[in-house]
C-alpha cells in the first residue's frame, strides 16, 4: 500500500495541471520573500537611513552653536498664520553677548511661551542665522524605523502584487487547460459524434 501511495505521489494526480505546480511553488516563494526578503530590506533601508540621518546631525550640530539670550522684543508670530492650520515659528528680537565680541541683537525663533525679558537658548548658524536646533538621536532613530517600515512594506505590497498577477496567469492557463481537455473528453461522455 505505501509503494502505490508513493509512486502516486510521483506521477502526479491526472486533475493537477502544470499550472497548479507553478502556482504552488510561487505561494512558497511568497511565503519565502515577505517573511525573510521584506524584512531584510527594511533593515537594509533602515540602515542606510540611519547612516544618512547621523551624518546630517553631525553636519548640524557642527555648524551650529547654541547661545543663552535675553528676550528684548515682543516675540512677533505666535499667533496662527492667514492659512488654516499653520502655525508660525515664533520669532523675537534678542540679546547676549558674544565672548570677545561684545553685546549682539539679532531676530531669532524663541519658544512660543517666551516673554520679554525671559532668557532662552537659541540656535544660530555659521552664517548668524537662527535656524532650529540639531537633530537629536532620538530624531535619527524615528526617521531610520520609518524608512525601514516603509521599504519593509512596498516590498512585500510588491511581492503580493506579483502574486496577484501569476495566480491570475495560472488561473487562465489552467481553464484553457481544462477547456482542451473537456473539448477531448466531451465527446465519449455525451455521445455528441455519434
Amino acid at each position: 500500500m505505501r509503494t502505490r501511495l508513493r509512486d502516486r505521489r510521483r506521477q502526479g494526480s491526472p486533475l493537477r495541471r502544470r499550472s497548479d505546480v507553478v502556482e504552488a511553488w510561487t505561494a512558497l516563494a511568497v511565503a519565502v520573500l515577505v517573511c525573510a526578503g521584506a524584512p531584510l530590506v527594511g533593515a537594509a533601508a533602515a540602515w542606510w537611513a540611519h547612516g544618512e540621518a547621523r551624518a546630517t546631525a553631525a553636519e548640524q550640530r557642527a555648524d551650529r552653536h547654541r547661545v543663552r539670550a535675553q528676550v528684548v522684543g515682543r516675540p512677533a508670530g505666535a499667533g496662527p498664520s492667514a492659512r488654516a492650520g499653520e502655525q508660525r515659528v515664533p520669532r523675537a528680537t534678542v540679546r547676549w553677548t558674544e565672548p570677545g565680541e561684545g553685546r549682539r541683537t539679532a531676530v531669532a525663533r524663541v519658544p512660543a511661551d517666551a516673554r520679554r525679558g525671559d532668557a532662552v537658548h537659541v540656535w544660530f548658524d555659521s552664517r548668524g542665522r537662527s535656524v532650529p536646533p540639531p537633530v537629536d538621536g532620538a530624531s535619527v532613530w524615528q526617521h531610520s524605523i520609518g524608512v525601514g517600515t516603509c521599504a519593509a512594506g512596498v516590498s512585500a505590497a510588491g511581492v503580493l502584487l506579483v502574486h496577484r498577477a501569476v495566480r491570475e496567469v495560472a488561473l487562465r492557463r489552467r481553464l484553457a487547460e481544462w477547456e482542451r481537455a473537456w473539448a477531448r473528453t466531451e465527446p465519449e461522455w455525451t455521445h455528441r459524434g455519434a
